[in-house]
């Protein structure tokens, strides 16, 4: 479904991304993981066209431009919303720029995820977490072949969280595919089908769970393997033990 190929995104003269190459398959969770700064937003939001890079990237076998990303669902880390607007409002203008007209589509979604009081309310005035289940819903609403999530559980309740990844998972099983960026380890071992592993704007691992474990050399879960991969694990046994003397 998505082609990634020798993607570079810089900064001036800092390189976030260095040539990185990868592909998200229909019916698959695919997960981008690494540390802070590793250059997964970055890689994210090329996909999306808000930062100039070089390479190579297509959707559906095309070189995707606008109306490929039509196709796409993004949940960014950082909040794109309109604050002047409410919820409904803004869910109205989105429905207006994609050409929508299936308004059952929102209200169950905007009852999915317990919308429904703060959907007559200013964005500015809702906390973190029901902005972000506003940013879904936007994502969401047009049935999107590709979800591109970043963070996408922060600061969601157990509820909404868990209704999410029971989207996910859904959305997959109809033939599309997710594109997921997160911290919490447990939730990506669980989701994800494959995993690409992100250091210093390189992609230094890339398979399943246990194809990263083998290459690891690990007996753990993701952390320990994620840990390991990142040469983080040398780090945090050297800080406790100065924190434990």
């Amino acid at each position: 479904m998505l082609e990634v190929s020798n993607l570079v995104v810089k900064y001036g003269n800092f390189m976030a991304v260095k040539g990185i190459s990868f592909n998200v398959l229909e019916g698959e969770i695919f997960g981008l993981l690494g540390p802070n700064g590793a250059g997964k937003s970055s890689t994210l939001k090329s996909i999306m066209g808000l930062v100039e890079f070089e390479g190579e990237i297509k959707l559906l076998g095309r070189k995707i431009g606008v109306e490929e990303r039509n196709l796409i669902g993004y949940v960014p880390e950082e909040f794109m919303l309109i604050d002047v607007l409410t919820p409904l409002e803004f869910f109205e203008f989105i429905a207006s720029l994609r050409g929508m007209k299936n308004e059952e589509r929102v209200t169950r979604l905007i009852y999915a995820f317990g919308l429904e009081k703060y959907a007559n309310k200013p964005i500015a005035s809702l906390s973190m977490g029901t902005k972000q289940k506003v940013a879904i819903i936007a994502a969401l609403m047009h049935e999107p072949k590709l979800l591109i999530l970043d963070e996408p559980l922060n600061g969601l309740d157990a509820k909404s969280s868990k209704i999410l990844k029971e989207l996910m998972k859904r959305h997959v099983e109809r033939g599309g595919a997710v594109l997921f960026s997160t911290h919490i380890m447990e939730i990506a071992e669980k989701l994800c089908d494959r995993i690409a592993v992100i250091n210093q704007g390189k992609i230094i691992a890339e398979g399943t769970v246990e194809e990263l474990r083998r290459k690891a050399k690990v007996e753990g879960g993701l952390e320990d393997i994620f840990l390991k991969l990142t040469g983080e694990d040398e780090y945090i046994r050297g800080v406790i033990n100065a924190l434990s003397q």
